[in-house]
């Protein structure tokens, strides 16, 4: 019974995965203003972009400030802060 439970339960979370499909993917290209173990910034018109990179993030090339380079990247949220409704909060009182 409980090998089933869990069977299924695997199931489900292959399924909702599958059916969210994969993260969209953005780039940045731009001139490299700096560099370190977690984190790369580039130029991109006036505006600077920090993008946060680990020991998965794949760089070809040799990585250094003053390099022309392409950064593609997807949005994944860290976290989520649900607030309280301004209108239900009145509504209470």
């Amino acid at each position: 019974m409980k090998r089933s439970a869990l069977l299924t339960g695997v199931v489900l979370l292959a399924a909702a995965t599958a059916f969210a499909g994969p993260l969209k993917t953005y780039q940045v290209t731009g001139p490299v203003l700096e560099v370190k173990n977690d984190l790369i910034v580039v130029q991109k018109g006036n505006e600077k972009w920090e993008v946060a990179r680990d020991k998965d993030s794949k760089v070809t090339g040799d990585l250094k400030v003053g390099s022309k380079v392409t950064v593609m990247y997807t949005m994944k949220a860290a976290s989520i802060d649900v607030k309280a409704d301004a209108k239900a909060e009145k509504k209470k009182k």
